[in-house]
C-alpha cells in the first residue's frame, strides 16, 4: 500500500487524508483492464480523483484468468477511523461483445435490496460517483490499447460480508456486502474534538472578516444548494459537519448578528426532534419525526408505519407528497426545528432554517429566512 501523502489541518492536528472505496475500485479496475489489454500490469495506478488529487495506488495482486483479468489494490483509510483501512479491494475485467463497460458487484460488495437509496434495488451497492471512475479509467485503458470493444467490470471486497455486519448497510436494506462510496474520492480525517475547533476557527476568521451574518450548512449539499439554488455566494459561510449545537453556541458567543442553517432534510430533519449532534452513531429520530407530523396532520396508521420503514428521507417526503400533505407537515417540521434551534442559540442572535432535498428541492423555511437571504445577498 503506498499512503497517500496529503494532510489537512484540523485544529491543531495535522492529520493524513487516505482514499475511499470508490478510488480503489477505480484503481483496481485500471490496473485490471491494462493487465487484459496488454499483458502487462502496472505496479503502480495514478488515478484523478473528483477532487482534483491524484492519487498513486500500489497494485498488489495481478493475474489473467481464464475469463480475463483480475487485480488488488489495498484501501488507505489515512488518519480517519475507518473498518475498511487496510482491506483488498478488487476488480475481474473481461472483454464483452456490447461496445460499452458495464459494472456490476461481486464478492463483499452488498446489493442493493429496498429502495430509495443511490442505486435501484437489485444494483450492486456501487454509488454514481464511483461507477463514473470506474468506468474512466477502464475506457482510458481502452484508449491506451487501441480497443474499441466493450468491458465487463466486476468488483470484489473480500472482507466485505464480515466488515458489513458493523456498517448500518444491513439497517438500510443494503445485503452481503459493504458499499463502494466517495463523492471526492479522497477520506479526510475526522476527529470530533479537532473538527469542532477548526469549526470554531473558521468562524473566528469570519468575524475577524466583519461578517455579521454567518451562512451555515452541515457539508458540500448544502453550500451546493446556496450557490446554484439560493443564488448565494460562500464568503460568509461555514461548514458545520454534524456539530450544529456546538455550532450555534459558539456563533452566540461570538456576536453574530445572525445565522442561517441551511441543510438536507436527512440531517435538519433531526433538529426538529431536538438533535444537535446529527452523526447516525450519536442519534437518529427522523422516520419518528416525519411519522409525528403525519400523524398531527390526519395520516392514518398505514401510512405512518410506511413512513417508520422508509430507508431514507427522500423516500418519506415521497410518501408524504404522494397521501397530499407533504406541505403541512413540512411546515411543522420546519417550525420546530427552528424554535430548538432558536432555544439552543438562546436571544442575542436572529436563527433561521431552509431545509431541501437533492431530489425534491426547497422543502421548508422558517418565517425569518427570506430576511437573511436579503442579507446575505446585499453583504456579497
Amino acid at each position: 500500500m503506498r499512503p497517500l501523502n496529503h494532510y489537512i489541518q484540523v485544529g491543531r492536528k495535522r492529520l493524513r487524508c487516505g482514499y475511499t472505496t470508490g478510488t480503489c475500485a477505480a484503481a483496481a479496475a485500471r490496473a485490471a483492464a491494462e493487465l487484459l489489454l496488454t499483458g502487462a500490469a502496472p505496479t503502480v495506478v495514478c488515478v484523478e480523483t473528483p477532487s482534483g488529487i491524484p492519487v498513486e495506488v500500489e497494485v498488489e495482486e495481478a493475474r489473467l484468468t481464464e475469463a480475463g483479468a483480475e487485480c488488488a489494490v489495498r484501501k488507505d483509510g489515512g488518519d480517519d477511523p475507518d473498518i475498511t483501512d487496510g482491506i483488498l479491494i478488487a476488480a475481474v475485467i473481461r472483454k464483452q461483445k456490447e461496445p460499452e463497460i458495464s459494472i456490476d458487484g461481486g464478492e463483499g460488495v452488498g446489493r442493493v435490496t429496498r429502495a430509495g437509496l443511490d442505486q435501484p434495488i437489485g444494483n450492486a451497492a456501487i454509488n454514481s460517483v464511483p461507477r463514473s471512475m470506474i468506468r474512466e479509467q477502464a475506457a482510458q485503458a481502452a484508449l491506451a490499447a487501441h480497443y474499441l470493444g466493450g468491458l465487463a467490470v466486476t468488483i470484489s471486497i473480500p472482507e466485505g460480508e464480515k466488515l458489513s455486519e458493523k456498517t448500518f448497510n444491513p439497517r438500510l436494506g443494503i445485503q452481503g456486502g459493504l458499499s463502494v462510496l466517495g463523492t471526492s474520492g479522497i477520506v479526510r480525517p475526522m476527529s470530533e474534538a479537532a473538527l469542532i475547533a477548526s469549526i470554531h476557527a473558521e468562524m473566528d476568521v469570519k468575524k475577524a472578516e466583519h461578517v455579521g451574518h454567518l451562512l451555515v450548512s452541515p457539508g458540500n449539499y448544502g453550500a451546493e444548494f446556496c450557490r446554484s439554488v439560493l443564488g448565494l455566494e460562500l464568503s460568509s459561510s461555514v461548514q458545520c459537519s454534524n456539530y450544529i449545537g456546538d455550532t450555534l453556541d459558539y456563533a452566540a458567543c461570538s456576536g453574530f448578528k445572525s445565522l442561517l442553517l441551511v441543510g438536507h432534510i436527512g440531517k435538519l430533519v433531526k433538529c426538529a426532534a431536538g438533535v444537535m449532534n446529527t452523526h447516525s452513531r450519536t442519534a437518529d429520530a427522523r422516520m419518528e419525526t416525519f411519522a409525528a407530523y403525519a400523524a398531527l396532520n390526519g395520516a392514518d396508521r398505514d401510512t405512518i408505519q410506511r413512513l417508520m420503514e422508509s430507508v431514507t428521507t427522500d423516500g418519506a417526503v415521497e410518501l408524504l407528497k404522494e397521501k397530499g400533505i407533504l406541505e403541512p407537515v413540512m411546515a411543522g417540521i420546519t417550525s420546530a426545528a427552528a424554535g430548538h434551534l432558536r432555544r439552543r442559540a438562546g436571544d442575542g442572535i436572529q436563527v433561521e432554517t431552509i431545509l431541501f432535498s437533492n431530489r425534491f428541492g426547497l422543502l421548508g423555511q422558517s418565517e425569518g429566512a427570506e430576511q437573511l437571504l436579503a442579507f446575505h445577498r446585499k453583504e456579497e
